[in-house]
């Protein structure tokens, strides 16, 4: 049942699939494997067809909802284009790419642009200083455009919490900036294909944006060893910071969601990932009990 699957994940964002969707994200090799699947769930009630969207429950005000969201996303690419492109001139930034709800296509009123961005090795939370720096000072510290919550260095690009939640996000991963390293990225996280066989990255269309002179100095200033020392400084200051601002998270979910390493660098103090991979087992919960469909629940 890996369409049901599908469309129970994205009912947690109130986000309804059409039927090439969510045969992308099943392991069914043919089209029709998936019709004969949906036909099944249609016949037993458990889902509904609304103009071509298959909606689990009685949500149907998430199909306006989601056309609404598409249409805002199209506008909201233009201005993550331009940002991803500015931020790949910043100092040790080697690839960028658009994460989150604009990824998949939705934008509202409530949503921010999401930046996933790859580092120079050893030079990470300088890099993500430097960003930080920009966005408090000259954006007021504003996230809308400019939310820069994920960061990785480039020897070390295989994400290590592999489950559905981030098997979606690398699948759904918009990369616009830093072409080569985006192919070493997917190439190290072939791990995907037990989730998703069909996934294919598209990585024709990626840029290589040039370094500006500034960036290209100071990238020279700090390539040697006061540039590793400053690194390990930031990050020291970094996780002070955190840890004493969300000192409500256990030791376990901090590790989690602000993931502070000398090579990852997450900010994510809701823990969204948990959240969700929650709130799908406890719609597996709910199929079992009321349709006697019994699926394999996921893991954070």
């Amino acid at each position: 049942m890996d369409s049901l699957k599908t469309i129970l994940y994205f009912s947690i964002f109130r986000y309804p699939l059409n039927i090439d969707e969510i045969h992308s994200y099943t392991n069914h090799e043919d089209l029709s494997e998936t019709k004969k699947e949906l036909s099944h769930l249609l016949t037993e009630k458990i889902i509904k067809n609304i103009d071509g969207f298959y909606v689990y429950g009685n949500d149907l005000e998430s199909v306006t909802k989601r056309l609404k969201g598409n249409i805002q996303a199209k506008k909201a690419m233009i201005i993550a284009k331009r940002r991803a492109k500015f931020i790949s001139k910043f100092p040790f930034v080697k690839a960028v790419g658009v994460s989150g709800s604009l990824s998949k296509g939705y934008y509202d009123s409530d949503s921010d642009i999401d930046f996933f961005v790859i580092t120079k090795h050893s030079k990470l939370w300088v890099c993500r200083t430097f960003l930080m720096f920009y966005k408090k000072v000259f954006l007021l510290n504003s996230r809308k455009h400019f939310c820069i919550n994920y960061f990785i260095s480039e020897n070390h690009l295989e994400i290590e919490e592999q489950n559905r939640f981030t098997a979606t996000e690398l699948k759904t991963l918009i990369p616009l900036e830093g072409k080569e390293i985006f192919e070493n990225f997917y190439n190290s996280n072939q791990w995907i294909n037990s989730f998703f066989i069909k996934f294919q990255p598209k990585t024709d269309s990626i840029q290589n944006t040039k370094k500006t002179l500034f960036s290209k100095s100071v990238e020279l200033v700090f390539s040697n060893k006061i540039g590793y020392l400053t690194d390990s400084a930031f990050r020291s200051i970094t996780l002070r910071k955190w840890n004493s601002k969300f000192k409500y998270l256990n030791k376990e979910d901090f590790k989690i969601a602000l993931k502070s390493t000398k090579n990852i660098s997450k900010h994510h103090p809701s823990n969204f990932q948990k959240k969700v991979i929650s709130a799908l087992n406890k719609k597996l919960e709910e199929v079992q009990i009321e349709f006697k469909i019994e699926l394999h629940k996921e893991n954070v």
